[in-house]
């Protein structure tokens, strides 16, 4: 991991002198939309977009899975618009899952994303490059109330009622090098267009940090509240699927693995309740498609190290169900906890 990190910072430093003329794209883009140039379109239904400015992770699925949740809780009838990263299925219109939890695509059809939000919500997940398209089909078929698009931020074909711009605690810029320079998106000029921000993971950084971000995005965006997530363990699912309190964690030590942007937040999570039991610890691409040579690899790298069995995300757990397993495979379940006020906030847009 450390070697991946290393060679990523190298082709940033090389790839800087062109970040300038990206930055300049994608504000000339920004700007068409804003001056009514390219179309933007409304749909008739509230849209939440969730998205960020990097190129890693921000904990946009857990938002998406809390807003999901938040909405329900309200009496309303949400449902996901995802691109579905890492699909096979290319169609304009991929129905990942139905209202009440029934799921027609695999995580190979669907990528890992949209089938583990449709398993959390059970409510209607549909993928597809053009959120817009997506949208519209919500709409006509009735299938809900309001529309959560994640990873957003920059697809601006479709008017958002509240939009979220996600930063990770852990990864917080000190300036804004755009690709292929840094691992940003858009230059930081493009925050304007966020109606609130949001920090999570903020439980794993040095409080002043935060505090000096939030101050810096507060002088430049006066009035946009700024609000923090944190990361929970929530619970555990045995090797059986059987769901588990935290508690319920049998001893021995253990190889904790996982395919997620973030991969430290993750073990930073575990150690909190696994009493430093972690001894071994794995780390693949974001959105890695697990196969049966990993899991024979992580088998013996466990059986070398003395771990008695293994612990991953639920966004991993969703690509290895058809995988053989020959150690005990437990799921770690991390909630995004927010304030109240933030509650309030998304009800009052909508």
């Amino acid at each position: 991991m450390t070697n991946n990190k290393n060679l990523i910072k190298i082709l940033f430093f090389f790839g800087r002198p062109l970040s300038p003329l990206y930055s300049l794209l994608m504000s000339f883009r920004a700007w068409l939309y804003a001056r009514g140039l390219k179309g933007q379109e409304r749909l008739p239904r509230p849209v939440i977009s969730v998205g960020n400015l990097s190129l890693g992770g921000t904990g946009k699925t857990p938002m998406v899975i809390y807003l999901g949740r938040l909405l329900k809780k309200a009496g309303l009838r949400p449902a996901v618009l995802s691109r579905g990263y890492g699909g096979s299925s290319k169609a304009a219109i991929n129905i990942v899952s139905r209202e009440g939890g029934e799921i027609l695509l695999s995580p190979q059809e669907a990528g890992d994303e949209p089938v583990l939000l449709a398993r959390e919500l059970k409510i209607p997940v549909i993928t597809g490059r053009q959120r817009l398209i997506t949208g519209r089909y919500i709409v006509e078929q009735g299938l809900a109330d309001v529309l959560i698009m994640d990873d957003g931020f920059q697809h601006l074909a479709l008017a958002r009622d509240l939009n979220l711009a996600l930063f990770d605690a852990a990864a917080l810029p000190e300036r804004f090098w755009v690709f292929p320079g840094g691992p940003w998106r858009e230059p930081g000029t493009a925050l304007k267009r966020a109606d609130c921000f949001v920090i999570n993971g903020a439980e794993n950084i040095n409080k002043e940090r935060i505090k000096s971000f939030c101050l810096k995005l507060t002088e430049t965006y006066p009035g946009r509240p700024i609000f923090r997530g944190y990361y929970t363990a929530d619970s555990l699912i045995d090797p059986q699927g059987i769901q588990h309190p935290i508690s319920a964690l049998p001893p021995g030590p253990l190889l904790a693995f996982c395919g997620i942007a973030r991969p430290e937040s993750f073990f930073q999570t575990l150690n909190s309740i696994a009493e430093s039991r972690v001894i071994e610890t794995a780390s693949f691409q974001d959105h890695h498609a697990f196969q049966e040579k990993d899991m024979i690899s992580l088998s013996r790298q466990a059986r070398e190290t003395g771990c008695t069995a293994l612990i991953t995300t639920e966004k991993d757990m969703v690509k290895l169900n058809a995988l053989p397993l020959t150690l005990p495979l437990w799921i770690l379940r991390v909630k995004l906890t927010m304030p109240r006020d933030f509650e309030r906030f998304v009800l009052a847009a909508l």
